[in-house]
């Protein structure tokens, strides 16, 4: 598990769940802190609290109950999530359970960064706007419960918190990631608790989240959780893989093996399945070794070993009780659909456009077929992990 999100009422929750899994990270959101230690098969953990209006007490005693759990799944970053107007009054809650997380987690400065551009909230020089007007200035200044009166973010940490508060500007935020983490240094030597981010557009979202992946903890709206979900969705970042095997052509032509081929594979692919995502069977290959293969057994005959082997797999697998299935290739999808039997299929949700989840008319299979063309880098994962069919 990568990142812990502590959100303070059930719809922001969901809000910032839905941008970290559109922008690469797998996500579970849990309505109040778990009383066991439930497996989660997930990147990203969303707990959802009731704390935003609550007593201050209360919002720091339910927020450190789920610090301590997301410590327990070895998450690596933790999130503070609020509103992206910053829902608040001077008692708090927004800076007493920051201070209270900061603590816990042994730190000294956490960033401020409520804006969700497009959405319209913006922040400039330290001051919240919502469309083209200040916070104070908007509807918000009417809330019944947290009436927001000022606009300037400082002032506003400042009046509940424990710390002094200070500013990396939007032009610092132009200048790229290396630049904000060397302001964030400055006010750090100056004893600067808290950092409220300039933010006029998405990509200073991104230089936000370059800048702040080593971070213990940050606090903001959902807007940050773009930059911050693309920086761990990184080959390298602690992605999980999915097992892989690549085909050989070889023994697909051969009729004497092949038999023999195709329950090694079913068998194989079997024993992957406590792995964090589904194995891949894989016939591709770089154009050079596609070449030699081509001129080795003809196009035409590679070709149709390769799906008949992949015909052969699946039938198998489904003897076996494997239900869903994610094909890619069209010509492999018409062999692969006509070895299951399948003769119609009702339309399911999208995963990349163009390729839905389909379901079998008359037995209870699913599939993804997938284009050659279409998908992007991620669609495998995102096809497990988004639609659990």
């Amino acid at each position: 598990m990568l990142l812990g999100v502590i959100a303070d009422d059930f719809t922001g929750a969901t809000d910032i769940a839905s941008f970290l899994v559109e922008n690469g990270l797998s996500t579970v959101q849990l309505n109040g802190v778990p009383h066991d230690e439930m497996p989660i098969e997930a990147q990203a953990v969303v707990i959802s609290l009731k704390s935003r209006s609550c007593p201050p007490l209360q919002a720091i005693e339910q927020s450190l109950q789920a610090l301590a759990w997301l410590q327990r799944q070895g998450c690596r970053q933790f999130y503070f999530k609020y509103c992206s107007t910053f829902d608040s009054t001077a008692q708090g809650n927004i800076g007493p359970v920051t201070d209270a997380l900061l603590d816990a987690l042994g730190e000294s400065q956490t960033v401020i960064s409520p804006a969700l551009p497009v959405n319209g909230r913006t922040v400039y020089q330290g001051y919240l706007f919502v469309l083209d007007q200040l916070l104070s200035e908007s509807g918000m200044r009417h809330h019944p419960v947290t009436p927001m009166t000022d606009s300037n973010l400082l002032r506003l940490m400042e009046a509940q918190a424990q710390g002094r508060c200070g500013l990396v500007t939007a032009a610092e935020m132009d200048c790229g990631a290396s630049a904000v983490v060397e302001k964030l240094q400055q006010l750090a030597q100056q004893s600067v608790r808290y950092a409220v981010l300039d933010t006029l557009n998405e990509q200073h979202l991104l230089t936000q989240g370059e800048a702040l992946k080593n971070m213990k903890l940050v606090t903001g709206g959902s807007g940050l959780a773009i930059g911050l979900a693309r920086q761990w969705a990184q080959p390298g970042q602690g992605r999980p893989q999915a097992p892989a095997m690549a085909i050989d052509v070889a023994r697909c032509l051969s009729e004497a093996d092949r038999a023999a081929y195709v329950t090694e594979l079913a068998d194989w692919v079997q024993r992957q399945e406590n792995a964090p995502l589904a194995p891949l069977l894989y016939a591709t290959a770089e154009p050079e070794k596609l070449q030699q293969v081509q001129q080795q057994y003809g196009m035409a005959a590679a070709s149709q070993a390769v799906e008949s082997l992949f015909a052969g797999v699946v039938k198998q697998l489904q003897q076996s009780g494997y239900r869903r299935f994610i094909v890619a290739g069209g010509e492999t999808s018409g062999v692969v659909t006509q070895a299951l039997g399948i003769r119609g299929f009702h339309i399911g949700p999208c995963i990349s456009p163009g390729v839905p989840w389909v379901r079998a008319i008359e037995q209870p299979v699913s599939l993804a077929l997938k284009s050659g063309n279409f998908g992007d880098d991620n669609f495998f994962a995102r096809a497990q992990t988004e639609f659990p069919l």
